[in-house]
């Protein structure tokens, strides 16, 4: 793993806080809400994709 995936993560959560803000100033909460479980699910994905190389890696490791 090296740094960047913590500047995706990074850079998806300053995008959903800019989103998030302009939408609800303009009174638009539910498209803010789903704005904000999109860039969850965006970082969720993220997250499981490092995972699961992450998993496939250790087992890599410990089979002779």
């Amino acid at each position: 793993m090296d740094t960047d995936i913590i500047f995706r993560i990074a850079g998806v959560g300053l995008a959903v806080a800019l989103l998030n803000l302009i939408l609800s100033k303009s009174g638009r909460d539910d498209a803010a809400f789903a704005v904000s479980l999109a860039g969850l699910a965006v970082v969720l994905f993220v997250l499981v994709r490092e995972l699961a190389e992450l998993f496939e890696l250790i087992k890599a490791a410990f089979s002779l």
